[in-house]
């Protein structure tokens, strides 16, 4: 291999891993929220990188931080993804 393949070989896997860490936000409502047992329940547009369709799932709330954001009829975008096998809000607007 040559330098330049080198480089176009690296620069194809940075823009690959960067497109698997920046999830795509999804619009939703939030049903419910349970700050005791840390969750919500969100009526949510398909999740694609969960391949999941559109429907009302409760997920865990990934950061206490977020809780402010979540109030039940507020419409939100959100990231959701799979924590130690449980479907988890990461981030929220």
């Amino acid at each position: 291999m040559n330098l330049t393949t080198i480089c176009a070989v690296f620069a194809i896997a940075l823009t690959t891993a960067g497109a698997a860490w920046s999830a795509e936000m999804t619009g939703g409502m939030i049903k419910k929220v349970d700050e005791k047992l840390m969750k919500v329940t969100i009526k949510h547009e398909p999740l694609k990188n969960l391949d999941m369709p559109a429907m009302t799932i409760v997920f865990k709330i990934g950061d206490a931080a977020m809780l402010p954001k979540l109030k039940t009829g507020a419409k939100v975008k959100f990231v959701a993804d799979r924590v130690n096998g449980q479907l988890t809000v990461t981030e929220v607007q």
